[in-house]
């Protein structure tokens, strides 16, 4: 398997270690950028992260995609399970489509059957989706790349004797490739059998997994011996721990051979006590608190970074 990120020595002498990727999951633009200036080497976006995480807004994405980091957007429609029906598969690949086409490092999909069973066929539309909006990031630029400028002469306040613009011509030049990762995410462990989910992944084009190793927690999968074996079959797609991480567990998530850290580094806000009545509590339909919030917290962020460095 190919870790993303590398020691800088690495370059210099090939036998060096290869460091894991640490991977942020966050709500927020704001997020973005603490997790991108406490060293992580890229985000995970959503909503509703109490929730397990929903595909993130337009908007959101957008301002994430502006900070710089990384993106790898999720793709969700909904919380529960992760057995679709139709409908709701045709609304996640148009969710792909429009955010590889926002600009998105990469996308989180993942999809199961009703036996439990990892739903290939929904990962082949998803990967199908992801890679063709991502293929104008491959063309070669021509003058249709241009962005003119509007004759003078155009709208309400026409420049007397303005002439149109002359046609101009480009000089083809290849454009920046922007290859497109695909991750799955951990759908597989609430597969019936996680390996033979992971095992399936092969051949999909899928780049990595994010797993726990079948268990709530990446502890639990690594004590059961699931998230090492894991790590044994699957293959060329890269393996990302995630789930419940303790930065003890770091060292022992280095030591099976993952390829990266994920976890949310969150701390809850809550609401000021000036934006609610006293005393009142006003439900919005809801499960979740609706006066309380979280937020990417910096210090847990370096520590991960520093942990991962060390381990």
């Amino acid at each position: 398997m190919t870790n993303d990120a590398t020691r800088a020595s690495s370059s210099a002498d090939p036998s060096a270690r290869r460091r894991p990727a640490l991977e942020i999951a966050v709500t927020s633009a704001a997020g973005a950028v603490t997790a991108r200036d406490g060293g992580a080497d890229r985000v995970e976006l959503c909503s509703a992260l109490e929730l397990g995480g929903v595909t993130p807004s337009q908007g959101l994405v957008e301002a994430a995609v502006a900070t710089g980091v990384p993106v790898h957007a999720l793709v969700r429609c909904r919380p529960g399970g992760f057995a679709y029906d139709a409908d709701e598969l045709d609304v996640m690949v148009r969710e792909i489509r429009a955010l590889v086409r926002s600009g998105v490092a990469g996308v989180v999909v993942g999809a199961l059957r009703e036996d439990g069973s990892l739903d290939v066929d929904a990962l082949r539309w998803f990967v199908e989706a992801a890679l063709d909006a991502a293929a104008p990031r491959h063309r070669v630029a021509g003058p249709q790349d241009l962005a003119e400028t509007p004759p003078r002469g155009v709208g309400s306040a026409r420049v007397p004797g303005a002439s149109p613009l002359e046609p101009r011509t480009l000089e083809p030049r290849p454009l920046e490739p922007r290859p497109l990762e695909i991750t799955v995410h951990r759908a597989v462990d609430r597969a019936a059998d996680p390996v033979a989910a992971v095992t399936a992944l092969a051949g999909l084009g899928v780049t990595r997994v994010l797993t726990s190793g079948g268990s709530s927690t990446v502890g639990a999968g690594l004590a059961s011996g699931v998230l090492p074996r894991l790590v044994e079959v699957a293959g060329d797609v890269q393996v990302m721990a995630g789930g419940g991480v303790q930065l003890g567990d770091v060292p022992a998530l280095v030591a099976a051979g993952v390829d990266a850290v994920h976890l949310s580094a969150k701390r809850a806000r809550a609401v000021r006590a000036s934006s609610s009545r006293s005393g009142t509590t006003v439900s919005l339909g809801t499960e979740a608190s609706t006066d309380s919030w979280f937020e990417t917290d910096h210090d847990l962020v370096r520590a991960a970074r520093h942990a991962l460095d060390q381990a």
